[in-house]
């Protein structure tokens, strides 16, 4: 079931009414919210709603034996092995087919020929997500930086519909305390919540559908076939579709959970006004930076030490990041080339003074962009082979734009632009409508959908990061 779809609405609206109607009842409420959400992912497929209430289960099991354990070395073993169960889970649907495969590949090269068992697993959606999200808050329970919670509000917690399947990654110390009270909506949040919603369906529905089948797909898909131009202005119209796809469902997330009167923390901050790798990893996937930085980055020694192993770390962070995004090697040499640029950023910051002044941004900014570019050629390239023949064709400068539209190059400069817009734009522009009388709100609100529909193609893709 996805967002910007008339059975997403009709759900929405059943469940708005349901969860208002029981407001004086909160645990009945959170109990309807539980039912709700796991109807929301069985529409994907129903045999995974199991796994689900399964993984809830079992770290609420996790907190409740951590709070109940005797010493701190039990208390440490059952961290351990609830942090390995979830891996397990996660490993097993995301990475099986992935490790067979490169198992049988390397029996190969020493010339053992093995038939080794390889099933057909299919990939539960948001199966990160929520695993992730299940991570933090057993070790949170440990750090006793939030209460082992009711099995309720747990499963709540993991099974929220909003942020279920592609984040943002919700920390149980900002949500559990919310599902404690009995919640409230405001005016100003309803006002933020709608162009939140609004805004992301346009950059969903109308830019990255439109880039995706305009250019960014044909392209990538057979990039040996195109000229530099064209290949140029595929990369540059990925680095805008993932950027509107992504933040598109965090901004619906964020507007459908502050409808129920839930606050999400915020996901993107304009990351590609981003001067360096690190500010663009504090800009962008927040909720994910964040994790691995907590939960990977600092366990393993963060910034401490000597500058080496401040560079060490960052680059077992960003390739364990590249896997969480997919079973592949492309995905694995991501997040590799994030972590070196990201461990040269600091031996250049020990070595050299920040250089300062407009111009030393501006190149910044401009020298960041196309570092990220770089690795989307790699996050969205099929294999390394159709990488190498994407990067290869920037030689062919004398092969003329074939697929470049004046419409497809409006969307990428808009798409780019929209990272130079005042900060916080939507709260401002929320502020400002809040004072309207709700009949005009409302007119306002229904012109802008109904704009939306009238300029977004057939049909809606999933969200790219469905498959994570």
């Amino acid at each position: 079931m996805l967002f910007p779809t008339m059975a997403f609405a009709l759900f929405f609206l059943v469940v708005y009414a349901v969860s208002w109607s029981l407001e004086r009842e909160n645990e009945r409420r959170k109990a309807f919210l539980i039912a709700a959400s796991w109807f929301f992912y069985g529409a994907w497929d129903w045999r995974f709603v199991g796994l689900l209430a399964g993984s809830a289960l079992l770290n609420w099991g996790a907190a409740q034996l951590i709070v109940r354990a005797d010493t701190p070395t039990i208390r440490r073993w059952v961290v351990g092995l609830g942090v390995a169960a979830n891996l397990t889970i996660l490993g097993f649907f995301k990475y099986y087919g992935f490790f067979v495969e490169q198992g049988g590949a390397l029996l190969h090269l020493f010339g053992w020929e093995r038939d080794l068992p390889l099933l057909q697993v299919l990939l539960p959606v948001g199966i990160s997500f929520f695993t992730f999200q299940g991570v933090s808050y057993v070790i949170d329970v440990h750090r006793e930086k939030v209460a082992a919670a009711k099995l309720l509000d747990v499963t709540l917690l993991m099974s929220f519909f909003p942020h279920l399947v592609a984040g943002p990654i919700v920390r149980a110390s900002h949500l559990l305390p919310q599902f404690e009270r009995t919640p409230t909506v405001t005016r100003e949040m309803t006002a933020h919540a709608f162009l939140l919603i609004a805004w992301g369906l346009f950059k969903k529905t109308v830019i990255a559908s439109e880039l995706s089948s305009g250019i960014v797909d044909p392209v990538f898909f057979d990039p040996g076939a195109h000229g530099a131009w064209d290949l140029l202005a595929a990369v540059y119209a990925y680095a805008v579709q993932i950027y509107c796809d992504f933040s598109a469902y965090s901004d619906m997330a964020i507007g459908v959970a502050a409808l129920l009167g839930y606050r999400f923390p915020r996901n993107f901050d304009q990351p590609y006004r981003s001067a360096s790798l690190q500010d663009f990893w504090r800009r962008w996937h927040i909720s994910l930076s964040s994790w691995l930085r907590d939960y990977l980055y600092i366990p393993l020694g963060g910034s401490r030490g000597p500058l080496w192993k401040g560079c060490r770390n960052v680059l077992i962070t960003m390739l364990l990041g590249g896997v969480w995004h997919g079973a592949a090697w492309t995905f694995v040499a991501w997040g590799g080339l994030h972590g070196v640029v990201l461990a040269f950023e600091r031996v250049w910051r020990a070595w050299r003074p920040a250089a300062t002044g407009r111009w030393a941004s501006v190149l910044g900014v401009v020298v960041t962009f196309h570092i990220v570019c770089l690795g989307w050629i790699l996050f969205r390239a099929e294999s390394f082979q159709l990488a190498l023949d994407y990067v290869e064709g920037f030689a062919r400068v004398t092969q003329p734009a074939a697929l470049v539209t004046p419409f497809l190059a409006v969307l990428i400069a808009g798409g780019l632009a929209m990272h130079f817009l005042p900060a916080r734009a939507a709260e401002r522009l929320a502020g400002l409508v809040r004072p309207l009388p709700s009949p005009v709100f409302g007119a306002g609100l229904a012109l802008v959908l109904l704009a939306v529909e009238a300029m977004r193609p057939e049909g809606v893709a999933p969200f790219i990061y469905f498959q994570f």
